[in-house]
């Protein structure tokens, strides 16, 4: 374990699979958190002593210095899905990557690795997608040979796409199809994209490189709600929603995102005018090293939980059916 790598934001979703598989390839790691006492478990993934937990804002340049000293390498994972507070795209997205990629330039880090999007756009009309791109430049100018990550929609026991409309599904009599649900995703799996992450810090071809990750399939919006529907056994409405309806939606629940994590942004909605799939212009996971994993083997093993008595809910079903092989 001669090398130390620094993964900031990495006791989130992402953070667990790629520092487990860090841990795997033998590094030593420096978790670096805002909050280290909600970080705790991150210990656990790796050899004793292996991982450390330390504090650190992106928005603080002390502590970004701190974080990175001694480190070989710096894994940014920090991202938000809609503002709230301080938390804003531009402040977190862009100008606290900036602040990484200047302290690991500052301190002689090796590698950086800056975690963006697909759909990162420093056109599009989503402040999200742009400024995740803005991010993407500003990390390159200070560090050319930075690595970019753009995943697709990320599936896994935790992830906020499939668990927030499986939700749903529990209590809304229909399931919204914005923009008519055409738009297409290539989900991939979060344990690939911590092995694809992994690779990224360690391989040195990697330099430089910006790589796409999707899954090994494309599904239009309407075909994932149709897929979470049939695995949950919900017979929910699926109701279309024009675009222009979705964003002053959208515009009304954002409003609650200074008290919870709304449903539904009109940033979101203007993510979801543009395709979420791979452009076949950077190399992606299995330039990596990853073979992709299929949505259809992952899904089942976690939204069992929404279907009414949970993983009990086939029971009686199996129960009538033994009975009726029994006579």
């Amino acid at each position: 374990m001669q090398n130390l790598v620094t993964v900031f934001g990495g006791s989130g979703f992402l953070g667990h699979y790629a520092v487990r598989q860090l841990a795997r390839e033998g590094w030593r790691i420096r978790v670096a958190v805002r909050n280290p006492n909600l970080g705790y478990r991150m210990r656990l993934l790796g050899d004793v002593g292996q991982i450390d937990v330390v504090q650190a804002n992106i928005r603080n340049v002390p502590s970004i210095h701190r974080a990175l000293e001694g480190a070989t390498a710096s894994l940014n994972l920090v991202g938000v899905g809609f503002e709230r507070g301080q938390q804003k795209f531009q402040q977190i997205h862009v100008e606290g990557a900036r602040n990484i990629a200047q302290a690991a330039r500052d301190l002689g880090v090796v590698r950086v690795v800056q975690m963006s999007a697909l759909g990162a756009d420093l056109n599009s009309a989503s402040r999200y997608a742009r400024t995740k791109a803005e991010g993407e430049a500003a990390v390159r100018e200070i560090f050319p040979d930075a690595v970019v990550v753009r995943p697709s929609v990320v599936f896994g026991p935790e992830d906020d796409f499939f668990n927030r409309f499986a939700a749903m599904a529990t209590f809304s009599p229909a399931l919204p199809l914005i923009g008519g649900g055409k738009t297409r995703f290539q989900p991939v799996f979060a344990g690939d994209v911590g092995k694809a992450l992994a690779r990224a810090v360690t391989w040195v071809e990697a330099a430089g490189q910006t790589y796409e990750l999707g899954g090994p399939a494309a599904f239009t919006f309407r075909e994932l709600m149709e897929m979470i529907l049939e695995e949950t056994g919900r017979r929910r409405l699926l109701l279309p929603l024009p675009f222009p309806a979705a964003g002053a939606l959208g515009a009304v629940l954002g409003l609650s995102s200074f008290v919870i994590a709304p449903p539904l942004t009109s940033d979101q909605v203007e993510l979801l005018r543009v395709d979420n799939v791979p452009t076949g212009a950077h190399p992606g996971l299995t330039d990596l090293g990853v073979t992709p994993t299929t949505l259809e083997a992952v899904l089942p093993g976690y939204l069992y939980r929404y279907r009414r008595g949970g993983q009990y809910a086939d029971q009686e079903a199996r129960a009538l059916a033994a009975g009726a092989d029994g006579q």
